[in-house]
């Protein structure tokens, strides 16, 4: 059984650059967003429970986000296909990423073996990262639970902004 390879994303350091198909059939590069703030969230699968909810959390604080000059990205093994159908059905304002091949979920350190009912195989782990304006990690939340993670998120942009003034 393989092992979780050695994440390259780490907190204080330029996060790991990446492009990769989005929702709408285009490339996104990480570098498109320069200058604005980044939530980089992964997530095991579109249209499970818990990813609904967590993608929803993120819907339902998108206009606040935006407002802080922050966009919001998710990242998934799902195709363009389901991304769609996921987007028109919760109504997400927002970019789902398509990572079949898991790279990008292996620079963020979050493409890991998992336990299910006794059974182990390798999947994404819940986390989402925190990316600054000039492209520098500077908060990661691993292995998290949905229950009020937004607004953990949301609270952390607030009190890095609150920082700098």
């Amino acid at each position: 059984m393989a092992t979780k390879k050695q994440s390259t994303a780490e907190v204080g350091k330029p996060a790991p650059a990446f492009t990769l198909e989005g929702s709408g059939g285009k490339p996104v590069s990480l570098g498109d967003y320069i200058g604005k703030k980044v939530i980089l969230f992964f997530y095991p699968k579109d249209m499970t429970t818990a990813c609904t909810q967590e993608a929803c959390d993120f819907r339902d604080a998108h206009v606040a986000l935006k407002g802080r000059n922050t966009v919001i990205l998710g990242i998934s093994m799902d195709d363009t296909a389901r991304h769609g159908k996921f987007i028109a059905k919760y109504d997400l304002p927002y970019e789902l990423l398509t990572d079949a091949e898991h790279a990008v979920c292996e620079l963020y350190g979050v493409w890991q073996l998992k336990k299910l009912y006794g059974r182990e195989y390798m999947g994404i782990v819940r986390s989402t990262f925190l990316i600054d304006e000039q492209g520098v990690l500077v908060q990661e939340w691993r292995n998290l639970k949905v229950k009020g993670h937004v607004d953990n998120v949301v609270a952390a942009i607030a009190a890095a902004e609150s920082a700098k003034v």
